[in-house]
């Protein structure tokens, strides 16, 4: 076959709505609208199921049901470790089982999630820190109920220890296993409550520092298996040639070459772009790699076929001035408005974030088995969303996510981009197309023409000032495309178009202003922006950050002083930026370096960073020499996690600072690899020097705290080592050079 509009040189046509319907539009959907999509009785594992979290085994191992996915943030530690405390399990008999999709059994109280079941947003912690220890609490009650039965004792007078019932008085013994093998688990389980559970003081794991990582040997000795290392019987290979953006499809399709290649199979147009089954995957690179100049594109109903990001910048701050402008209230606090109008003084200012990639390590990709009836799949995956990642797959097959059996795998890298199932919904859409079994794997250059950025963004701030210097009034105004439209829909339509991900972070609960607010004003450019770690307290920190730096200046005020004359009342904020104020010895001049300060909080965690940088005035190069960091994440339950996260977070958010952006022109993103998206390389690394400051607050969440001071930290330090202001992200050479001009 020569040429096609939307045609395939075999197989059934997958029409574009359809497909769309079926999954690639899907979002993440919060709360009740999850349904259940699996038996949670698909995992169960032999033993003593004592309730759905935890089965405890006759050789006395414990095995958790661990309901979200493990990307390095270290969930299938802590997890697993809240249960075990309540338990009194043994900690080096605890394993993990990826718990099914099944919300209504495995979901996130938290109120962000209310129920679903994802891992996003920093909240797996917090969310099931007090379900996880019931649950444990439950089981060993079920098993001192079981052993006070067979001794005849009553079952106040046993104890328990590291996966042993003792009963003291006659100093008899039953390991946990001894117990699971004769106990059953009574048809009402026991009722327990907070006030039956352990008070801090009483833990004998949570908090531990000497207990490490329990994923970290696997992913040492090689036996750890991510999606990407996925092989099944029968499985073929497939790459698919993206669309250069939502909404564009295959127009003419030439595949005589691709196919002539040794191993391939086939070559299937979709609506989502161009897909090659072969024998191998390089048999499936190289003809992709054919493909590329033998496609046009349909851009007739993409949205974003117009969109160039550099020339919108223009438009977005005309807009963002306009009298027209119809801003929405994002968050607010007093009377900002009346409180700038009445200012003695009113200082402004404006910053810009670029559209930024996740730069995950691990590609998308997915392995994907469909019934001969077409009625049914097994997935094998790496998702930050299994609920969304059944649904689908049963949507593209037109079937129940109850059909979808999921493989959870570990996720070489989420920051968001596993959120979204459109892998999924590809591998299905090619598996069910070819009735083969297939192992969708995209090359760097179409994970990339495949992204879901971070949106481009700019920042109009103003505060004002009375007679006496204090900071009496606080306006800040996004313009950006609203995230939550593209990656809730739900959400987005049932607060009115609020955009939660992108204006998360523009808040001020931690400083003492009187009159605060933050709104958002939407621009519709037909990007397909997603969640990405840190979500908007990312820009939105560094605008905040940047300008209050400004307005201290302005009051002829020490940055620190006058971040701790905000926080006077506000303990846990205060104690992160003393801490690093501490930790960087802020007062001592450095000679052709400077110190720049930043706060921000993230769902609960604060934190606060301290850069130390340089700049080499010819090339524009930043160098950050170091960076100090405290947060404060409530209950530490693994400190060794939240200090990885932490330290992985200082270097995602160097990296996305100094380096990464995306540009768009005629609607398609121009860089294709790490060539010419660069990010952040070893030579580059500062010395990153951490601290966890506890304060007893409940625990919160630690894997995106980490992000939001370091960009307004950077930026911070060239103004006091310059005398200049940066205003814009990424901090790149060439654009330093030009802000500094």
């Amino acid at each position: 076959m020569n040429a096609s509009s939307m045609s395939s040189s075999q197989g059934p046509e997958l029409k574009r709505r359809e497909f769309l319907a079926a999954g690639l539009s899907f979002s993440v959907v919060l709360g009740a609208g999850l349904a259940a999509s699996s038996d949670p009785a698909q995992a169960q594992t032999a033993g003593l199921r004592a309730n759905v979290w935890v089965t405890i085994g006759t050789d006395d191992s414990v095995v958790v049901m661990t309901p979200t996915g493990e990307m390095g943030q270290g969930t299938t530690t802590a997890l697993p470790m809240i249960l075990a405390e309540e338990l009194d399990a043994d900690w080096s008999k605890v394993r993990i089982e990826y718990a099914p999709p099944n919300p209504r059994v495995y979901g996130n109280p938290h109120p962000l999630l209310n129920g679903g079941q994802a891992s996003l947003a920093s909240i797996a912690v917090p969310g099931y820190f007090t379900p996880l220890r019931i649950a444990g609490a439950q089981a060993r009650r079920v098993l001192l109920d079981a052993a006070a039965a067979r001794w005849g004792v009553p079952v106040a007078e046993l104890s328990t220890a590291s996966g042993v019932v003792t009963h003291a008085a006659s100093g008899r013994r039953l390991r946990y296993g001894e117990i699971a093998a004769f106990a059953t688990v009574p048809a009402q389980l026991p009722a327990i409550t907070v006030a039956d559970l352990k008070k801090p003081e009483e833990y004998k794991l949570i908090g531990r520092a000497d207990l490490g990582r329990t994923d970290v040997l696997s992913k040492v000795n090689g036996q750890a298996k991510f999606g990407i290392d996925a092989v099944v019987p029968d499985m073929v290979y497939a790459t698919v040639l993206e669309s250069p953006m939502e909404g564009a499809r295959p127009g003419q399709v030439n595949t005589a070459e691709a196919m002539a290649v040794p191993g391939v199979i086939q070559v299937l147009a979709l609506p989502f772009g161009v897909a090659v089954i072969a024998q191998t995957v390089e048999a499936s690179r190289t003809a992709r790699n054919v493909l590329k100049a033998k496609v046009t594109w349909d851009t007739s109903n993409a949205r974003g076929a117009g969109f160039d990001s550099e020339k919108a910048k223009e438009e977005y701050a005309r807009h963002g001035r306009s009298a027209e402008a119809k801003p929405m209230s994002a968050y607010k606090k007093g009377e900002a408005d009346q409180a700038l109008a009445s200012a003695a003084r009113v200082i402004e200012g404006t910053f810009w974030s670029e559209h930024a990639y996740h730069a995950q390590l691990e590609p998308m990709n997915c392995v994907a088995r469909v019934a001969a009836d077409g009625q049914s799949a097994e997935v094998w995956t790496g998702t930050q969303a299994p609920v969304l990642a059944a649904m689908a797959a049963a949507g593209v097959l037109k079937t129940t996510p109850d059909k979808i059996r999921l493989n959870q795998m570990l996720l070489g890298g989420g920051f968001g981009r596993r959120i979204t199932p459109d892998i999924i919904a590809q591998t299905v859409a090619v598996a069910n197309a070819s009735k083969r079994t297939v192992k969708l794997i995209l090359t760097r250059e179409d994970d990339m023409a495949a992204a879901r950025p971070r949106p481009m963004t700019h920042h109009i701030m103003r505060a004002g000032l009375d007679a006496q210097g204090k900071l009496v009034g606080w306006k800040h105004r996004i313009v950006a495309e609203n995230v939550d439209a593209v990656a809730a829909p739900p959400r987005f339509a049932a607060t009115g178009g609020k955009d939660y991900i992108g204006w998360q972070g523009s808040d001020l609960p931690h400083y003492a202003i009187a009159n605060w607010e933050s709104e958002g004003l939407r621009e519709q450019r037909g990007m397909r922006v997603h969640a990405f770690r840190g979500i908007g307290a990312g820009y939105n920190k560094f605008a905040i950050e940047c300008f209050l730096d400004e307005v201290a200046q302005a009051r002829k005020m020490d940055p620190l002083a006058m971040r701790l004359e905000l926080t006077q009342n506000d303990a846990r904020a205060r104690g992160v930026i003393e801490a690093v104020a501490e930790m960087s010895d802020w007062k001592r001049k450095r000679t052709g370096r400077a110190l720049g300060l930043a706060f921000a909080d993230y769902h609960g965690t604060v934190a606060a960073g301290v850069a130390e940088v340089s700049l080499d005035a010819n090339t524009g190069k930043i160098t950050v020499h170091n960076y100090w960091t405290a947060a404060d994440p409530g209950l530490v339950v693994h400190p060794e996690s939240v200090i990885g996260q932490l330290e992985g977070g200082a270097v995602y958010g160097l990296s996305v600072a100094l380096l990464e952006e995306l540009t768009i022109k005629g609607g398609a993103i121009q860089e294709s690899n790490f060539n010419d998206y660069p990010v952040l390389r070893m030579a580059d690394m500062p010395e990153i020097h951490t601290r966890i400051v506890r304060s007893g607050a409940a625990p919160t969440g630690m894997g995106e705290a980490g992000v939001g001071p370091v960009a307004p930290a950077i930026a911070n330090a060239v103004a006091q080592l310059t005398g200049k202001r940066l205003r814009e992200l990424p901090m790149t050479p060439a654009r330093v050079k030009r802000q500094l001009a």
